[in-house]
């Protein structure tokens, strides 16, 4: 197997999660800044290996699986950092709605694969918004200090409660999906 960058990028991020986990737990005041820097540059490098796949051609069902793995292991550090650190309902039940539904889905895109309508539970705009409305959120609660006077992380718990909604939300149309499917 040929590692392509974007794929190499991909094993950084996965390598980033341990170092993530290590940063969080520092005893020292900047602690918040170096996890929620950290927590940025694995959102960006997930951005930019696909970015990169795509118009380089390197595209790989190696790196097509690793991928969300990488995303599905910073995401659920972060979110288990931030209950233990916060253990709040408004945390904790968003918490286990993403990482429930990312073990779901993970579940039914294998299952679907199996019998090969893999295509049929592919990202869906929902999805997207959702992510892109979680890594906001995560960034905001990991930072989690007031910025510019606005409060974090209030807002990081509202846009981690709307991601939550917007999760059982998009879990929602793929099992629609995968039903119709299997329904045939």
């Amino acid at each position: 197997m040929h590692l392509t960058l974007p794929t190499w990028l991909t094993l950084a991020r996965i390598a980033m999660v341990p170092v993530f986990v290590a940063a969080f737990f520092l005893p020292v005041e900047s602690a918040n800044v170096i996890c929620t820097a950290l927590f940025a540059a694995a959102a960006i490098t997930d951005w930019l290996d696909g970015w990169l796949a795509r118009r380089l051609g390197q595209i790989s069902d190696f790196g097509a699986f690793l991928d969300p793995v990488a995303d599905k292991l910073m995401v659920a550090a972060a979110l288990v950092l931030l209950v233990e650190a916060d253990p709040t309902p408004w945390i904790g039940v968003p918490a286990v709605v993403i990482i429930g539904r990312e073990i779901a889905i993970s579940a039914l895109r294998e299952w679907m694969a199996q019998i090969g309508s893999r295509a049929t539970v592919a990202v869906s705009a929902v999805g997207k918004v959702k992510t892109a409305l979680q890594m906001l959120a995560l960034l905001l609660l990991l930072y989690h200090e007031p910025l510019w006077g606005l409060p974090t992380r209030t807002l990081g718990i509202v846009a981690l409660v709307i991601a939550a909604v917007l999760t059982l939300w998009s879990m929602l149309v793929y099992l629609a999906a995968a039903w119709r499917v299997l329904n045939k």
